[in-house]
Formats: C-alpha cells, structure tokens, sequence
C-alpha cells in the first residue's frame, strides 16, 4: 500500500478515503489530488510512485504530464486576451491569422476555435508525432486545411489540434507562444506550478507515464470502435501514448492541447481561475463577465469525433467541458471542466466556490469520467 502525504480538514476526510481507496483497489501508482474551496486549501495529498519500478516517491512537488487537462490552461490564456480588449471571440479568425481562410474557412471563428467546433479535429495528410515539434509545419497543414464539417454546425473534439488552433490566435494577438504568455501573465507572477511543455531544469521531477489495460466494452474502446475520417484525424494522426510523452522531444515542444506538466494543486489553481476565483491572497484574474462567458454552452449533441460510444449528448463550452447530465464535473450542471487522456482532470465550480485538480501517472482505460475521478469528486461534494 502506498504512503499517502499532505494535509486534508476534517471536514473533507472522505477526499483522503476516497483517494487511499483508489491505490488499495483502482490500480493507482502516483498521484495527487487538490481542493480548493472558497480560495482555500482544503485538500492536497500525494503519493505512491513516480515511475513504473517504484523507485521514486511521488513527492509533494513532482511533475506530470496532464495530456487535456492542458486545454482549459491554453482557453484561460485566450479568455485573459479577450477580458483585455485584445481578441474577440467572434471575430473571424482569419482577422487574427490571415492564411487560414484558405480552403473556405474565413467565417470561422474564434468562439469556434475555443468549442472544438471549427471543423479541423486534424489536417488531411499523414502526419508524424515528430511533425507535431515543427509549429510552422502544423499551423500551416491546419491553416491550408478543408473543414470536415461545416464549421459551427456541431463540436467535434479537435485532440490535439486545438492547442494548435487556438495557440497560433494567441501568438499572433499577443507575439508570444502559449506557454510564453502563460508563464508571464499567470504562473509566474503567481507562482503556479505548471508550464506547457517542460523545461529542462524540472526533467528529475516529472513521472514516469505508464500504460493502463484496455477493457474490453470500455467506453475507450467503445469509441475507437466507430471512428470515421475525421475522427482517424482527430485521435489517429498521429497516434500519441505515453511512451511519446516520456521523451525528451515531446517534454520539450509545447503542444498547448496535451502536454502541460504540472501539480495537482497548479491545476487546482488554474481551474479556479478559469472560473473567476483567486489564488489564495491574489486578485482575480477574470472579470466576472470573462468567468461567465468560459462556460457559455454552445449547444449539446452528439460530439462528431467522440461519437455516440462516448455515452450520447455532452456540451462544450468555450474550452471546458459542461458537468451537465453527466455530472462529470459534480451535481452542478454548470459546473465545468476538462479530463485529461488516462485519468487527470481540473473543475471549476463558481457556485459551489470550489476548484479541483487531480493527476497521476498510471493511465486508465476511459476518456472521461475515469472511476479515480468519479470517486473524489463525490467526496468533495459529499462534504459540502
């Protein structure tokens, strides 16, 4: 059984059950889970391992890669530029990016960009992992690229290429990259533990991602069951895993869609932000219309690249995920989030007042909703 480290309250003892039950019985190696309530520290526990031999401890300031968990991070920077005047979410983004009109694309626009609703899951040509460290070479491919759907028609998740997308936006607006930006106008001056890509300096904290089994019937499988054309180019081109994600190359580059690295309280942190919340002794950093326009839904269907295995109709908003029906992100339907491939995921609940990051390094088999999740989140709102 692995030692499990930090503080929890009291109140919130369930969080701590809940998360020893998930090495007891859920397959967990590493991790770490973080609470914040009303701007306040309620929960933050780590433990087990940091790579597969066990012979690193998950310590309280150890590194992971969070895969999608990123993409709320990268929208937070868009919403930051828009609650300055500097971008509007429905202007087309060609005003931003010229070259991306091609190919009939110059009515999309930003707000589509931010709701996986551009059309774009991935470009038409085979593309490598290592093509994805060239930035030019892939903003050129999305920019040159015709729309699988009509643009604005229906979400459809853009995997990987959403980082792309909105992060080429946010260089040409502010002259910086995303993980540039985000390091100057929210981590570093708060101090927040987190950076798209890695930078060689944190090599010896990162963990060590390991593979999770393949269920048989599991919703991943379900899903990777029906893919279509644009659903291949969204999650088959290229095919990314955890043996990627441990290498120096993709540490690296900055893939603003799937390879921030941080802790659990750095996204704890950044979800509460995104939901109009401040660091504890900080100011807020969205105004309150910018936090109510993160989860405006854009209408609920059957997402074109997740299909109906992921389990019927979900909502996204502009970057994050709905709770909705699903209560993916707690009992509050307006709550939001957004799940990372094999298990992490950040909430943000501005009614509630509470803000949640979990990560780990053994992935699971689902693509949201992993059981880990579940089972935190219902202590969390169990103690409320």
């Amino acid at each position: 059984m692995a030692a499990v480290h930090g503080h929890c309250d009291t109140r919130f003892e369930a969080v701590r059950e809940a998360f020893d039950e998930n090495f007891r019985t859920g397959g967990e190696l590493g991790a770490a889970v973080s609470v914040l309530v009303g701007g306040r520290l309620v929960a933050d526990l780590w433990g087990g391992w940091a790579d597969v031999a066990r012979t690193r401890p998950w310590e309280r300031d150890t590194l992971v890669n969070v895969w999608s968990t990123t993409k709320g991070v990268t929208a937070l920077c868009a919403h930051l530029l828009a609650d300055e005047g500097l971008l509007d979410l429905d202007a087309p983004v060609c005003g931003y990016w010229p070259e991306f009109a091609a190919a009939g694309k110059e009515k999309v626009t930003v707000r589509h960009l931010l709701s996986h609703r551009a059309g774009l899951p991935g470009p038409r040509e085979p593309q490598s992992v290592t093509d994805l460290y060239d930035w030019d070479l892939t903003v050129s491919r999305l920019a040159a690229t015709e729309p699988w759907w009509e643009p604005g028609s229906r979400s459809g998740y853009h995997a990987v290429s959403y980082g792309f997308l909105v992060g080429e936006v946010i260089r040409r607006v502010s002259g910086r990259t995303v993980g540039a930006y985000l390091r100057e106008k929210v981590t570093g001056p708060l101090g927040i533990d987190f950076t798209i890509g890695l930078p060689g300096a944190a090599d010896g904290r990162a963990a060590q991602l390991v593979a999770g089994r393949r269920d048989p019937g599991s919703e991943q499988e379900r899903v990777f069951a029906q893919l279509d054309a644009a659903a291949l180019a969204a999650l088959g081109n290229p095919v990314v895993g955890p043996d990627d994600a441990n290498t120096l190359p993709w540490r690296r580059a900055e893939l603003p869609a799937v390879n921030g690295h941080g802790t659990a309280r750095a996204v704890a942190a950044l979800y509460g932000i995104l939901g109009g919340g401040a660091p504890p002794g900080q100011r807020r950093l969205l105004s309150g219309s910018a936090a109510e326009r993160v989860r405006e839904g854009q209408g609920a269907c059957v997402d074109l690249v997740l299909g109906a295995g992921f389990g019927g109709e979900t909502e996204i908003a502009l970057g994050c995920w709905l709770s909705g029906s699903r209560r993916s992100y707690g009992p509050n339907p307006r709550a939001f989030g957004h799940d990372g491939y094999g298990g992490s995921f950040g909430l943000a609940d501005p009614e509630a007042e509470v803000s949640m990051g979990y990560v780990m390094n053994r992935m699971g088999p689902h693509i949201a909703d992993d059981p880990r999740k579940m089972a935190l989140i219902d202590a969390v709102y169990g103690a409320l």
